[in-house]
């Protein structure tokens, strides 16, 4: 069972169960990854080293954990031969657990991954040409129940980790074989000044994966600060994206802590609309999100607020909805676009995709009001991978169904070897 406790959020009127920074393991070794370099410093001291040892076996775990992807102490050839036992001994450098990997006919990988505690969510990578975009979670489960989505009809269980967030990242590259490599200096030892990094298919991040990222502020906070450390994974916050459905009070700390680009679910333009579709509307309205918006740390024309809009027939679409979204936008005078967003369908959902040529239309309408407002191409939707479509397969399909299937492939595998 996860080390939890409450924690209530602003406007929230039940508290959230939130995993603590490190989730216990049974063999009683704790986990690193997701861990601040003055934190991994905290615990070496902790667990006996004095202070100078333990500032400089952190700053060099940090390095190979988060720079080189390494997960064995032994593989760590600048920490003396006696001191890897030491460290493997009290410490380990984890993984998420991949249940199942999906590949889609257009490119886009879903992982449905589980916790050391047994929980599951999942992350989606989407390949593009000039860049390649992670979805991260940041929940097991949702609490928005937002009614297009088909992840808020799940139960919110619990917020992730830090590291069960990083560990996301470090699996894709993982996954993409993305670490850098170095190269050996004359001597034939592994040079720092020669090691270089290839280039990069991972090139973007979106939180926008299973949960609201704004009801497990604190940990995405953390997680993302070391994908943004220049000595860890070392991506700029302008390739990284947070998407929220308008936690209000959470905005402004999301812009002055984190710093990342900002997305908001909009996905209707009225209080009735939006009520039904968007419930948290019914605590934080569209007039109070869009001042929030306007107050958000760091947007400019260059960093502009991106509004998701999800497209569903005969609800949101009209003519005078889309001149009511430019309205508003210039209303409050934001430096934004809008991402029409093509409803992904899922079984039992309530609603139907607004024909193209409906979005096309509504496209035009806001373009000439003089906003972009791109029509995103549905990826994934074959591996239920598309914006909309997360929920983990514990609810779709049975472990048990799983483990036969793992069964059957490894019998399929024995055999053919044979």
């Amino acid at each position: 069972m996860a080390d939890t406790n409450l924690m209530s959020i602003p406007g929230q009127i039940d508290p959230v169960p939130v995993a603590r920074d490190i989730t216990p393991r049974a063999d009683g070794r704790t986990d690193l990854l997701g861990l601040s370099k003055d934190r991994i410093r905290a615990l070496f001291a902790d667990a006996g080293l004095d202070a100078k040892q333990a500032k400089l076996r952190a700053k060099q775990v940090f390095h190979w954990l988060y720079h080189r992807g390494v997960t064995d102490f032994e593989a760590m050839t600048d920490i003396a031969k006696t001191m890897r036992p030491w460290l493997t001994e009290r410490f380990v450098i984890g993984r998420p657990n991949v249940v199942e990997a999906q590949h889609s006919t257009d490119g886009t990988r879903k992982w449905l991954l589980r916790t050391d505690d047994g929980h599951e969510f999942e992350m989606v990578f989407i390949p593009d040409a000039d860049r390649g975009t992670l979805c991260v979670s940041s929940q097991v489960g949702c609490t928005l129940n937002c009614r297009f989505c088909h992840t808020g009809t799940m139960r919110l269980v619990r917020n992730l980790t830090p590291g069960e967030i990083v560990g996301q990242v470090m699996l894709a590259r993982d996954a993409l074989g993305e670490w850098p490599k170095g190269r050996m200096d004359d001597l034939g030892d592994e040079s720092e000044s020669a090691y270089t990094s290839d280039g990069r298919l991972l090139t973007n991040i979106v939180m926008m994966g299973m949960g609201e990222p704004l009801y497990n502020f604190d940990n995405v906070r953390d997680a993302l600060r070391i994908v943004m450390d220049g000595d860890g994974l070392a991506l700029s916050k302008r390739r990284i994206t947070l998407s929220t459905s308008g936690v209000v009070p959470m905005m402004a700390r999301c812009g002055e802590e984190i710093g990342v680009n900002l997305a908001v679910s909009l996905h209707a333009v009225t209080k009735d609309i939006r009520d039904e579709i968007v419930p948290i509307n019914k605590k934080y309205g569209i007039e109070e999100l869009l001042q929030a918006c306007a107050d958000y740390p760091g947007a400019s024309n260059a960093r502009r607020i991106t509004f998701e809009y999800v497209m569903l027939k005969n609800k949101n679409d009209s003519d005078e909805d889309a001149r009511e979204l430019v309205r508003l936008i210039k209303q409050y005078d934001l430096p934004a676009k809008v991402n029409l967003i093509p409803f992904n369908p899922w079984g039992g959902a309530p609603y139907e995709c607004s024909s193209p040529e409906r979005i096309r239309r509504f496209s035009d309408i806001v373009f000439e009001g003089g906003i972009s407002a791109p029509v995103r191409t549905p990826r994934g939707r074959d591996i239920d991978a598309a914006c909309g479509q997360l929920k983990t397969a514990a609810e779709k399909k049975s472990r048990a169904q799983r483990d036969r299937e793992a069964a059957e492939a490894a019998e399929t595998t024995q055999a053919v070897e044979a």
